[in-house]
């Protein structure tokens, strides 16, 4: 089963050939074993892998950027796609592979539902609590689908490939609605609290955080302020006390973390292969590599490469990864200095050595014995409290002005400046607790994949971006307006000219 629903040749046949009830689903265990083979493929490298979605919400902004020009992130971090270059798919991370990969979700999705739904051989409580993870998961790639390209195909049955292949573009307003709904079945139908064997999985809180960020950016301000609330009043996720705790790689299911997708070390085959053909320690997981700096970069000039060496062989760690992701230039210059999350944002020196390139060490996992390069074991952090906080504020703030929405944003201050005159916010018009949300969102979450929805929402993603500074790309001076969208991919096109008929321009690419 997670062959099936994880391999390509999934999309290559007629669904309701392969997924018939008389070969699959025939009891509580097959229906199981669907739902971890569509996470699965929510785990691989173009989606929440590697950095799949990181290119699509975080390069290209004002918060990490690559130390060298690189084929994978020039597309985005550098606002050089088109509908050819939206093609690039050498690593499995490009914008056509995540189109695809995520309507492989989709289709997967309906076809659990349907074969899932009223089965007598699946027990009720298995039923439901499969079609609660589908339809999650289907919602999960549809909002992200709408977030990237607006208008796109939609389907909620099973479908053929042939019929899928003549889809056109439906309004995303019509696709939210049916999100909304499956979104509002998972929180009543999944479980508020997961057992161990279910971590890496979406609790009821998962999908309550992504309904509040749809309400939100439609401005339903209420209707975003009332699920953070039930977030804030109703779970069991506590604001940890320090910040370097949420990221501690030993305790990866701590109280502030809502869904983070679970990876181990030394498990091949979670997810396609980075590079096809070529071993990187069994495909395992190497996101944190992306972060992690790399030996022969650094240090910076001057300085005792040996020594560096030393320093971190007496810490037990190495500069074992690519050290493709670091901190933006404009990142660097504006963190404010006395702000207690910068070092965990920030890193330009190890034991007082100074480096070359300055890296974002909250995703960084230097241990050599625990998380070898390209084999790490570290969590994916997806959603978390402090998000839902700073939502919370928003929300109040654009109904009522800022007098109630301090008690949302002062306890995420609280733990990042060391006293109360450092913290506290007072007298701020509605506009000036506005723009301190801006900064606030900026440096809590910086590079958790929540930056230019944020921006795009906020109306002010083109002006961030133009007035920002880079190091590596130049997305100042070439981000165009129609950037606020991705193109559908050309080949996608090409298989399918009806996705042209309601945009001929295709997002304005064209």
């Amino acid at each position: 089963m997670i062959t099936c629903f994880g391999c390509e040749s999934f999309l290559e046949e007629d669904p309701r050939s392969i997924i018939a009830p008389e070969n699959f689903f025939a009891n509580d265990s097959d229906a199981e074993q669907a739902i971890t083979g569509i996470y699965s493929v929510v785990k691989n490298n173009s989606i929440y892998g590697q950095a799949g979605l990181d290119n699509f919400y975080d390069n290209g902004v004002d918060i990490i950027e690559p130390n060298r020009t690189h084929a994978l992130f020039a597309v985005m971090g550098n606002y050089t796609l088109t509908e050819t270059t939206s093609n690039f798919s050498s690593q499995l991370m490009g914008v056509s592979d995540t189109w695809q990969n995520l309507y492989r979700v989709i289709l997967n999705a309906n076809v659990v539902i349907d074969r899932v739904d009223g089965n007598a051989a699946i027990s009720d409580a298995v039923q439901s609590n499969v079609i609660a993870n589908a339809r999650f998961l289907r919602a999960l790639a549809y909002w992200h689908i709408t977030n990237l390209w607006g208008d796109a195909p939609f389907y909620t049955e099973v479908l053929t490939l042939e019929e899928i292949g003549k889809l056109g573009r439906t309004d995303k307003d019509v696709i939210l609605a049916t999100v909304l709904s499956d979104l509002e079945f998972a929180q009543n139908n999944l479980l508020p609290i997961l057992p161990n064997e279910d971590r890496g999985r979406a609790s009821k809180w998962a999908a309550a955080i992504i309904e509040a960020k749809i309400h939100m950016k439609a401005k339903n301000w209420q209707a975003g302020l009332d699920k953070c609330m039930e977030i804030m009043n109703q779970s069991s996720h506590t604001l940890l006390s320090n910040y370097a705790d949420v990221f501690d790689p030993t305790n990866e299911y701590n109280s502030e973390i809502i869904w983070s997708l679970d990876f181990a070390k030394d498990v091949t085959g979670q997810f396609e292969p980075a590079f096809p053909g070529r071993s990187f320690a069994g495909n395992n997981y190497w996101r944190p590599s992306l972060f992690n700096p790399r030996i022969r970069d650094e240090p910076a000039p001057g300085e005792d490469q040996d020594a560096l060496r030393a320093a971190l062989a007496a810490n037990g760690e190495e500069f074992n990864g690519t050290g493709l992701q670091i901190a933006s230039k404009d990142f660097v210059n504006k963190f404010p200095a006395n702000d207690l999350r910068r070092p965990l944002n920030i890193m330009s020196s190890y034991a007082g050595i100074q480096l070359n390139h300055t890296y974002m060490p909250k995703f960084m996992n230097l241990n050599f014995e625990t998380s070898p390069r390209f084999n790490h074991g570290d969590n994916r952090l997806v959603f978390r409290l402090a998000d839902v906080y700073l939502m919370a504020a928003e929300c109040e703030n654009e109904l009522n002005g800022p007098g109630n929405a301090y008690q949302y944003i002062h306890p995420i201050r609280q733990r990042a400046y060391a006293t109360q005159a450092e913290w506290e916010l007072v007298g701020l018009s509605q506009q000036e607790f506005r723009e301190a949300i801006y900064d606030e969102r900026k440096w809590e979450l910086a590079a958790e994949a929540t930056r230019r929805y944020d921006l795009i929402r906020w109306g002010i993603y083109l002006d961030v971006v133009r007035n920002a500074e880079f190091k590596t790309y130049s997305p100042n001076i070439n981000i165009k307006d129609y950037h606020v969208l991705l193109p559908i991919p050309l080949n996608e096109l090409q298989l399918n000219p009806n996705l042209l008929e309601s945009d001929p321009t295709n997002n304005g690419y064209r």
